[in-house]
């Protein structure tokens, strides 16, 4: 009797443990399962996007083959009509084609001569700049204004207040000056008087008109007589005080503008010779 009720308890543990060892597989097949549909559902969601993405992107591209075609479209009517406006010959005729021709060479050459003025340009303000290291820059300014090189000088550099009689110091900058101009003779040089706002009346100068134009005619003088300067090149002008650089209510201001201006320019015969030469 204990032997029968032995092996019905051994027999008991035995089917228990197989039961235990099932289920645990079960579980680990069940676990690997739900892993595998939870990424096919993530794999399903990833492409799900990818084609709403792509949905875009090919409803965008349909937009612009729309749009190209409408394009595409006004071409050939554009085409068509210009096809059929040059089929009378009577609007473009030979002569007028060669004019369209020649206009078309003239502004070529001289947008190449542009450049050539823009180089010419750059080398005068470096050769300048260094002739004139040694003079505070406040004194003397180089730049280029409208395409033009200007040399802006006080008058404090170059006369006592109130003359046009060139001081000791002008002597030098002035040469500097020539010397980088007389470098250049393919240029012709302006001088500009410029005054302040305040009025002067003397014996020999009515108002500031006849002042800025001395100051410019002495420094005319001087760049030709003692510096070897072209006076076929040279012209003299004074602006009184109509053209300021700064405000005149200030010292600073009237100090500013209260200058000799030396401004090299391009030879106007020459650039009219280029724009007549290809008549």
């Amino acid at each position: 009797m204990k032997n029968f009720l032995f092996a019905i308890a051994l027999l008991t543990v035995i089917t228990s443990c197989k039961s235990k060892k099932r289920l645990a597989e079960l579980q680990t097949v069940h676990d690997k399962v739900k892993m595998e549909l939870e990424d096919c559902a993530k794999k399903t969601a990833s492409l799900q996007s990818t084609i709403g993405t792509k949905d875009a992107e090919l409803l965008t591209k349909n937009g612009q083959i729309t749009d190209l075609q409408s394009q595409l479209d006004y071409l050939k009517k554009t085409n068509t009509n210009l096809l059929d406006r040059m089929a009378d010959l009577s609007i473009v005729s030979k002569a007028g084609a060669e004019s369209i021709r020649r206009s078309l060479e003239t502004l070529s050459n001289v947008s190449s001569s542009a450049q050539r003025r823009d180089s010419i340009n750059l080398l005068l303000v470096k050769n300048l700049k260094r002739s004139l290291s040694d003079i505070n820059d406040s004194d003397v300014q180089v730049e280029v204004k409208k395409g033009v090189v200007y040399v802006s000088i006080s008058d404090k550099m170059l006369f006592p207040s109130a003359s046009y009689v060139l001081n000791k110091q002008a002597e030098s900058v002035l040469g500097k000056v020539a010397q980088v101009i007389n470098d250049h003779r393919n240029l012709d040089v302006l001088v500009e008087g410029h005054t302040d706002v305040y009025p002067i009346s003397t014996q020999f100068l009515k108002d500031n008109w006849d002042l800025s134009v001395m100051r410019a005619t002495s420094v005319v003088r001087t760049l030709q007589t003692q510096f070897g300067v072209a006076p076929s090149r040279l012209t003299a002008g004074g602006r009184s005080e109509f053209i300021p650089k700064e405000d005149n209510t200030t010292e600073a201001g009237r100090q500013a503008n209260r200058r000799t201006e030396i401004v090299l320019l391009p030879k106007l015969d020459e650039f009219f010779n280029l724009l007549t030469e290809q008549k």
